[in-house]
């Protein structure tokens, strides 16, 4: 059940590039308004989007925003307003096959031209962890050995935050190891002992929380998610590619 054959990859990429152009689209003055646009508003806009191309979806898109000095944890509807960053979750089916994908963006402050340097840092620091995941997933190592590794290595480079990856494909959270759990990041019994095994496709699912200089050192959760493939050398990489920029309101 785990196990991808090469004839599927043609289309999962080019389903993933539909992903990345729904996200691109959806975090951009095409569908965000600031001051006006909700997060449901976006939301609602990328489920449609997605049904009108043809598309099914496994699970509810989500959009969460941070912003400075407020805790809008519970706020279930927030208007997107300028400074605030935007997260989303959003996930597509066809031919039986599923993506996973969490992007990140901002919305400029007026006389903002880009993304304040310490938001960037953020991403920067979930984009390294990504790095050190990919390089220690080798062939035969259980979920919860790799899991181990990769947050040793983390804490040595002094970045904070969490691993929770699981397979992906046929099945959302497919068969195979599971590299942590959002709550679990001391190892999971049964699905984190299971070996990493080739020609399969995993989503890269982690989140990296950066205390921000222009936010008071209030932390940013970056949370990204991208899905990968191990192929028949054993060799892990993305199938398409990963967010290393923001998405830009203006």
């Amino acid at each position: 059940i785990a196990l991808r054959i090469p004839e599927m990859m043609p289309y999962y990429r080019r389903m993933m590039e539909t992903v990345h152009a729904i996200i691109s689209e959806a975090f951009s003055n095409k569908v965000v308004i600031p001051g006006q646009t909700t997060n449901q508003d976006v939301v609602w806009w990328m489920r449609q989007k997605a049904h009108d191309l043809g598309f099914g979806t496994w699970f509810h898109t989500s959009v969460d925003v941070q912003r400075k000095g407020t805790d809008l944890t519970d706020v279930s509807d927030p208007v997107i307003q300028r400074g605030d960053v935007l997260h989303c979750d959003f996930g597509i089916t066809a031919m039986r096959l599923n993506t996973d994908t969490q992007h990140m963006g901002y919305v400029l402050r007026e006389g903002e031209k880009d993304v304040p340097s310490g938001i960037k840092k953020a991403l920067a620091n979930s984009n390294r962890m990504q790095d050190i995941l990919l390089e220690n997933m080798k062939v035969g190592l259980t979920g919860n050995q790799i899991l181990a590794i990769t947050l040793s290595q983390m804490k040595k480079e002094g970045i904070g935050g969490s691993v929770y990856t699981h397979p992906i494909g046929e099945h959302g959270h497919g068969a195979g190891p599971l590299i942590g759990l959002w709550d679990r990041q001391m190892g999971v019994p049964g699905r984190g002992d299971v070996p990493l095994l080739q020609n399969t496709w995993h989503s890269i699912e982690l989140q990296a929380t950066t205390p921000v200089p222009e936010w008071d050192n209030k932390p940013v959760r970056s949370a990204q998610e991208e899905q990968a493939e191990v192929d028949a050398s054993g060799k892990t990489h993305w199938v398409l590619k990963r967010q290393t920029e923001f998405h830009i309101v203006r």
